[in-house]
């Protein structure tokens, strides 16, 4: 499947593709929660490159970062989603353990219970204009959730949840880079907007990647969100990012309404859009044909949606 939301510039991993692998963690296992010593330890079917997901037993997955970078997300996902879950309408990833360094391996880690679903995938959803809704009523719980002590946007959420104006200079040159395959003097229109459209309101809680592989579909609807590393308290626009890189027609126009956002928002939701596919784009021009006509194909209706709503 083409990706429009791979993570921007990520940090280098351990040892190549980090040198974690299904002895190491059985390792850890053994020496830190020795009453799961006995369970078995096998990669996930679909993993990511923030970190590496094993399966433990039927019921738990243990998660490690791959990089320095991604390392923060332990503690506050370990602090922050026991809190924010009872107050959201699906499943959240349950905490179970919290790892420490050791056997080589040198961050933090955790032993979460393992949520049932597979990944939002088009065809795996029975109404997509309902799932829009459902996604969107998840974000309206998630953003009326106490911010109380909760982690400001900065460094740790990779800059999501604060001004788009973070990646004014990267967007720019990829604008410079891609004259010729995207309509560039549209999207430094459109992206001029997000600048100006400056945030006022209260800051909220935001998830930072709501995205096809970090939302989980049981029996065709929405049944969990997982990956809260890039998650804090912010700016909401990024959390709508999903309008372009999931929805179309029906479904996003459901999806709108159902969220309840207001103009400057969505101003600022499509830059967040347009730097992520522009970052992309510019990434596998020569290399990924598909990934680059998913991601034209998402500046394309960005810039459209400016053009009329703007």
């Amino acid at each position: 499947m083409p990706s429009t939301t791979e993570d921007c510039a990520p940090p280098a991993p351990l040892d190549g593709r980090s040198g974690i692998d299904a002895a190491l963690v059985k390792r850890l296992i053994s020496a830190q929660f020795p009453q799961w010593r006995d369970l078995s330890v096998t990669p996930v079917e679909v993993d990511g490159w923030d970190n590496r997901t094993y399966r433990l037993g039927e019921g738990m997955t243990v998660r490690l970062p791959t990089a320095p970078g991604y390392v923060p997300a332990v503690t506050k996902e370990n602090e922050w989603l026991p809190r924010l879950a009872p107050e959201l309408p699906v499943a959240v990833p349950p905490i179970l353990g919290l790892g420490e360094p050791g056997e080589g391996y040198p961050f933090p880690w955790s032993v979460r219970g393992w949520l049932p679903g597979e990944t939002a995938d088009r065809g795996r959803v029975d109404d997509l204009a309902h799932f829009a809704v459902s996604v969107a009523e998840f974000l309206r719980a998630l953003h009326r959730c106490d911010t109380t002590g909760g982690p400001l946007a900065g460094e740790h959420s990779f800059h999501r949840g604060s001004p788009p104006a973070h990646y004014d200079e990267e967007t720019r040159r990829f604008l410079a880079a891609l004259a010729g395959h995207v309509d560039v003097g549209r999207a430094a229109a459109a992206w001029e907007a997000a600048l100006t459209a400056e945030w006022r309101g209260e800051p909220v809680w935001f998830h930072g990647d709501i995205a096809v592989g970090n939302l989980l579909v049981a029996d065709g609807k929405l049944s969990a969100v997982i990956d809260f590393g890039t998650s804090g308290v912010g700016d909401p626009a990024c959390d709508l990012v999903i309008s372009w890189t999931m929805f179309a027609g029906a479904s996003r126009y459901a999806f709108r309404d159902a969220v309840g956002q207001d103009e400057g928002t969505w101003a600022r939701a499509r830059g967040w859009a347009l730097w992520k596919a522009l970052l992309v784009l510019e990434q596998n021009l020569g290399t990924d044909p598909e990934s680059v006509a998913a991601n034209q194909r998402v500046i394309a209706e960005v810039l459209d949606d400016h053009d009329r709503l703007g």
